[in-house]
């Protein structure tokens, strides 16, 4: 599971392939709330808001 910005999308993707070798599903932050889980303000890979999920 990655919490990323648009800009590491495509990152968080290939990695998420790699690892386990099937394709993600995309869940977008601002649209989607979480009933016990909080998700992260900023991006696994910089300070960037993180506004997608990728599971």
């Amino acid at each position: 599971m990655y919490c990323v910005c648009k800009e590491h999308v495509e990152l968080a993707i290939d990695k998420f392939v790699d690892e386990y070798e099937d394709a993600p599903d995309l869940v977008n932050l601002a649209e989607t709330t979480f009933r016990d889980w909080k998700p992260p303000e900023h991006c696994q890979w910089c300070e960037g808001p993180a506004e997608i999920l990728i599971v």
